[in-house]
């Protein structure tokens, strides 16, 4: 079986993915860690985020690998990202690259080139795969599709926990503002805009902890067996 769970930003879809996954002993990908290394790599690189073509050639270079945590690493990661061949698991998760991701995930070569390698990774393997758009784009075929979905105010503030748990220093205000900002890029864009796919089933989980959500897609997979 092949699942695609797709939604906005900080809707809890690599929370309910990973735990949908190893419910279900399936292979986990989160697809947005690849537009968040090619973000990351770009910043490092001090190329231009708006410079399409340099990005685009960009994504075509990098090395990004993404596997399962090692038994050394308990730091609460659900998987471990590397870029050519350094390990950069939280740094995509940096303010930065939050702030950015969005311009570079806009670009069609950059989004092939991402879609292509995705493909792949679904081709051999029951796969809960997450994104943005996984039931639209890159898995149309899909067995079951899971539109993700919570209010803004309440990402901020999942997400402003994640930060602050960590020891970063957090703004939710600064938060809801990019999320809000992000919600419009992704939306808006022209090449592989985020939307439910006409067939997903939409799971709203405003008011649900990570755990009642994933039971929840648990029921949405049983049924889809059934």
């Amino acid at each position: 079986m092949k699942i695609a769970i797709d939604g906005p930003a900080g809707s809890g879809k690599s929370t309910v993915g990973a735990a949908l996954a190893k419910r279900l002993n399936y292979l986990y990908f989160d697809t947005g860690v690849m537009y968040r290394a090619v973000t990351l790599a770009a910043l490092q690189r001090n190329i231009p985020l708006k410079d399409e073509a340099a990005v685009s050639i960009l994504a075509g270079q990098v090395l990004i690998s993404v596997t399962a945590p090692a038994a050394n690493e308990t730091d609460g990661r659900q998987y471990t990202v590397q870029l050519d061949g350094v390990d950069a698991t939280w740094d995509i998760r940096s303010g930065a690259v939050d702030a950015n991701v969005s311009i570079p995930s806009a670009y069609p070569k950059v989004r092939w080139e991402m879609v292509r390698q995705q493909r792949r990774v679904a081709e051999s393997s029951n796969i809960v795969m997450v994104g943005r758009d996984i039931g639209t784009v890159v898995l149309p075929d899909a067995d079951l599709k899971i539109y993700l979905i919570a209010s803004a105010e309440e990402r901020a503030r999942r997400r402003f926990e994640e930060l602050h748990q960590r020891g970063n220093e957090a703004d939710y205000a600064g938060i809801l503002a990019s999320l809000r900002q992000r919600d419009e890029i992704d939306s808006s864009r022209k090449t592989s805009p985020l939307k439910a796919a006409e067939d997903a089933i939409i799971l709203d989980c405003t008011h649900l902890s990570p755990e009642e959500t994933a039971e929840q897609a648990m029921a949405l997979v049983a049924e889809k067996s059934n």
